[in-house]
């Protein structure tokens, strides 16, 4: 005697036949934006090349994230910043220090102090970080706009925590940067050691700060996180995501 169809299966090729148009579709989809048949603003386009000025999107980290593999891209990305910068020639140290595909950085168009070296995709995100949030965040609190950016530097051979042991820091691929604090237009000085732990507006636009870092950065360690972070907002593009 023959079995009955069993019933409760026959939705999976329904099912299957839905994933397969899903993926037809979102591949016509996505060739139609590669080759131009389809617009969109460049800013909601994954596969527009990132300028640095374009409207921040959900795409933007997608496209901040894509330009580690492609330098001629990431630096493409950089010249449409206002950064004043010049290319670094790569760097290899013992132990497993230096750098590749990096540029020394002396304006933001904010003064920066000592310039610092940094790896294309991290000069980008600083780029992004000082246009889209570190600027118009002091224009809010304080009504002008941040004229220098106090830093402890970038590039450092060394170990997580300036340990003997244990993984190389960021810091030591110049993928990196350590932000002391801010100088406002009028002159006021906003540091991380003397006013993040306050409550008044230096606070307030040190943590807006801080959480606008987040939107660009893939590490961000604020005095929240640990003593060693005290003083500065640790900066990073690890491969891996961190915001405290």
């Amino acid at each position: 005697m023959t079995s009955p169809p069993n019933k409760a299966s026959a939705p999976e090729p329904r099912r299957h036949v839905g994933l397969a148009l899903l993926v037809v579709v979102g591949t016509a989809i996505g060739l139609a934006l590669q080759s131009g048949a389809l617009r969109i603003p460049p800013e909601w386009n994954p596969w527009a090349p990132l300028a640095v000025a374009d409207p921040t999107t959900l795409v933007t980290r997608f496209k901040l994230r894509r330009l580690a593999d492609d330098p001629v891209a990431c630096r493409a990305a950089l010249d449409t910043s206002a950064l004043r910068f010049a290319s670094e020639p790569d760097r290899s140290e013992d132990g497993n220090c230096g750098w590749r595909d990096a540029v020394r950085v002396s304006g933001l168009p904010a003064r920066v102090g000592t310039p610092f070296v940094l790896t294309c995709p991290a000069a980008v995100s600083l780029a992004l970080w000082e246009h889209h949030r570190l600027q118009p965040l002091a224009r809010q609190h304080f009504g002008q706009p941040v004229v220098r950016v106090d830093h402890y530097g970038s590039y450092a051979c060394r170990n997580v925590r300036g340990g003997v042991s244990g993984r190389r820091s960021e810091h030591a691929g110049a993928n990196a940067l350590d932000v002391a604090g801010f100088t406002l237009a009028d002159g006021r000085r906003i540091t991380v050691a003397r006013d993040w732990a306050g409550s008044g507006p230096a606070s307030a636009f040190l943590h807006d700060v801080h959480a606008g870092a987040c939107d660009f950065w893939n590490v961000v360690l604020s005095p929240n996180y640990n003593a060693a972070h005290r003083d500065h907002l640790h900066l990073d593009r690890a491969p891996y995501r961190v915001c405290r």
